[in-house]
């Protein structure tokens, strides 16, 4: 329900050409600059994909991306491909930006400002060392793409498409979308949950703004949704079989029972899986397992690794996550194709770095659990108030949002 909401928010405010405008604008300020260029679009993107879903975010830049590269002779493979792993980073840092954290804060009792306390922090840094490592990593496209951008083929489609479609809906969209986000920071306080924040926005956006509920019924993805419905049902009925406790005794064996060694366990652990298995199945598989291990250990760090290693972890492969997919779809239908091993070559290395990343933060946060007999540690979250560092986890909050 949570992202049935979002989704109507985001198809609503698409039709008012916001978003295409947006990237426009930051060809504009990048000048002919491809590093420039890049850096620009892949903010944009990742600014969205913190606040609409990240396939929602590359389905409605994509083919702006495509046009702007149509427009400027180069190609867009690069752009492309760096935007999809802004979105997933940028998606990443709030619980409504991937599905993966959809999936962890609908099951595990997580609002929108755990997520953006805890995995903000994280995200954010990955994604500047991300822009500053691009560089290097894009090194060939962008010196390809140097004698692509004249200055007057981008002056000429700036002033063609610098345009808001429909400006009424626009402001009616960014009202909607602001108020829908203050609900979400306050949904601890107001007693609240996600999918009645979003779908209070979704219906009131539709009546304000006077659209057609059928024809906006028919642009949310379904399938998408009915999908999660059955991958919850089949995970069910793994942990009635007990493997997801057998898998967690095989983690817990490993860490010696220490919580920060079985964080990064299943960080990494979930960034390995969701580069060759799409991240949005292996989360609803890893929740069971991860309350499984809170009954030992401080289930806090636990969700935060989960949600750092599914999403960054994403990114390594082109069917890491369902933007890659999507994206590459679209960018092969356009006589672009972007193949299994030449996207490697741009999401390992940048995977690699933000899970670096990851792991610091996981560390630093949250100190080692002490041997017995040692004083009592201090693990520091960001939710303001201290996360025990017992070997003890009572309860887990269940589903209230799906």
């Amino acid at each position: 329900l949570l992202l049935a909401g979002m989704m109507i928010i985001a198809n609503i405010t698409a039709k008012t050409g916001v978003f295409q405008w947006i990237a426009v604008e930051a060809v504009r300020r990048a000048e002919g600059r491809p590093y420039a260029l890049l850096v620009l679009t892949s903010v944009v993107t990742a600014v969205l994909s913190a606040f609409l879903d990240n396939v929602t975010t590359v389905v409605l830049l994509a083919p702006v991306t495509f046009f702007i590269a149509q427009r400027l002779g180069t190609s867009p493979v690069p752009f492309l491909i760096s935007q999809v792993i802004a979105s997933n980073i940028g998606g990443t840092a709030t619980l409504i930006g991937d599905p993966p954290n959809i999936i962890i804060g609908s099951q595990l009792g997580k609002d929108f400002n755990d997520f953006l306390l805890n995995t903000g922090p994280a995200a954010t840094v990955a994604f500047v060392v991300y822009l500053l490592f691009a560089r290097w990593l894009f090194r060939a496209d962008l010196r390809a793409a140097v004698s692509a951008l004249e200055p007057e083929d981008i002056r000429r489609l700036v002033e063609e498409e610098r345009r808001i479609a429909d400006p009424r809906l626009m402001r009616i969209s960014a009202v909607v979308m602001g108020l829908t986000i203050v609900g979400f920071l306050l949904s601890r306080p107001l007693g609240l949950q996600g999918a009645t924040i979003a779908l209070t926005g979704a219906v009131v956006l539709m009546i304000v703004a006077r659209e057609d509920v059928h024809e906006i019924l028919k642009t949310v993805e379904w399938p998408t949704l009915f999908f999660f419905l059955g991958l919850f049902i089949v995970v069910g009925g793994v942990v009635k079989t007990g493997i997801i406790a057998d898998l967690a005794r095989g983690v817990l064996a490993f860490s010696g029972g220490r919580t920060d060694v079985a964080a990064l366990a299943v960080l990494w652990m979930s960034g390995v899986i969701s580069a060759i298995v799409d991240n949005i199945p292996y989360t609803v598989t890893m929740v069971p397992l991860v309350q499984e291990l809170g009954r030992t250990v401080n289930v806090e760090p636990l969700i935060w690794a989960l949600s750092l290693g599914a999403n960054l972890g994403g990114n390594a492969t082109v069917v890491g996550a369902s933007a890659n997919v999507v994206v590459a779809s679209m960018s092969e239908a356009r006589g672009h194709p972007i193949s299994f091993v030449s996207y490697l070559r741009y999401g390992v290395p940048a995977t690699l770095a933000t899970m670096i990343v990851s792991t610091i933060d996981i560390w630093l946060r949250y100190e080692r659990v002490p041997r017995p007999g040692d004083a009592t540690p201090r693990a520091r979250g960001r939710s303001g108030r201290r996360n025990g560092r017992s070997d003890r986890f009572a309860t887990v909050s269940q589903g209230r949002d799906v």
